[in-house]
């Protein structure tokens, strides 16, 4: 076993310990509203034969991340919500390398699970206060903290930063 996929391993293992008590069995409920996630490949927990679906109201039930900070595609610094990755893939007991983040125009973006790890990578739900739509990066976008570490406003992780998620698969 590598030194990441320990450290992710125990990473998970530690945060499965902090989920929710209304988590109960860890299995996932069915969503009741319009799926906007859908997670695939080394998952443990799922509720769509071997996908985990997500709708607001679960993604929601996540710890919320406040993330404030200027990105390369809006102007000035913008507050964004939502779940860390790492939480969600905590949620459905990813297992893996590597995300391959899926959005909803076919667009593909490759992101380390070192990077989910490392650093308070949001799958942001909404700006300044109002939730992310379609034609606003939305309605759900992958953010790292920019502005908390300037190493990371590189080309190669601004092709990372997905907008219009649709889908992750954990490989």
């Amino acid at each position: 076993m590598n030194s990441i996929t320990y450290s992710l391993a125990l990473f998970l293992l530690v945060s499965l310990s902090f989920l929710p008590a209304h988590a109960g069995s860890l299995s996932l409920p069915q969503p009741t509203g319009n799926v906007l996630l859908e997670v695939s490949g080394d998952i443990r927990y799922t509720n769509a034969g071997d996908k985990a679906r997500f709708d607001r109201k679960m993604l929601h039930t996540l710890p919320t991340h406040v993330l404030t900070t200027h990105t390369p595609w809006t102007d000035g610094k913008r507050q964004f919500r939502g779940p860390l990755i790492r939480d969600v893939l905590s949620r459905v007991g990813a297992d893996g390398d590597e995300l391959r983040v899926e959005a909803m125009n076919g667009y593909i973006g490759l992101i380390p699970i070192s990077d989910v790890v490392d650093y308070d990578v949001i799958l942001a739900m909404s700006m300044d206060g109002k939730p992310l739509v379609i034609r606003n990066f939305g309605p759900l976008f992958v953010l790292y903290p920019f502005d908390e570490n300037p190493d990371l406003n590189t080309e190669d992780i601004r092709y990372r930063s997905v907008w219009q998620v649709a889908k992750i698969h954990v490989h």
